[in-house]
């Protein structure tokens, strides 16, 4: 599978899972929405809401765009409505973006300030590419264990499960 293959793919799959992941969350009451349960993030509000914060940085990274935050526990959206609307969005965003790129601007630099050592960084743009898509599956991993806590049955999000789903057989 080519490079560009490849991050399509992860696009493709990271709207698949934040949607069963969602699903899942969506069942949530108020309370299990925003109990601690000692998660990296805390809660299943601060889990979500940081992987949206942390893909908005990204992106703003990558495309020069949109919002981006300063404090990778910011909460912008406390309501799961507001966070889910907000989710999709960016993941089509994603999804788009990644439509728009060679194997040229893969391998291409690019320049970012990170935010917890406010130095700049100048990389190739394929592994920082890796690391949002990486990332995602990181702390998905912890809303995952967040519902299992709460007594929630939490769905699979197994890539390969996703390539034998009916959204991921293009990428087989």
């Amino acid at each position: 599978m080519d490079g560009i293959r490849h991050y399509r793919m992860f696009a493709a799959y990271n709207s698949w899972a934040n949607g069963r992941l969602y699903d899942a969350a969506e069942l949530l009451s108020d309370e299990e929405w925003e109990r601690d349960v000692h998660a990296f993030f805390g809660s299943m509000c601060g889990t979500l809401n940081h992987i949206l914060v942390a893909d908005r940085i990204w992106m703003n990274r990558f495309t020069g765009t949109g919002e981006t935050h300063r404090v990778l526990s910011d909460v912008p959206y406390p309501h799961f409505g507001d966070l889910r609307r907000e989710r999709g969005a960016l993941d089509d965003r994603i999804a788009d973006w990644v439509d728009t790129l060679n194997e040229e601007t893969l391998q291409g630099l690019f320049s970012y300030v990170p935010v917890t050592n406010p130095k700049e960084v100048t990389q190739q743009l394929a592994p920082a590419l890796s690391h949002l898509f990486n990332h995602q599956t990181h702390h998905r991993g912890h809303a995952h264990m967040i519902l299992s806590v709460l007594g929630h049955e939490p769905p699979s999000l197994d890539l390969i499960y996703f390539l034998r789903s009916d959204d991921g057989k293009a990428f087989i």
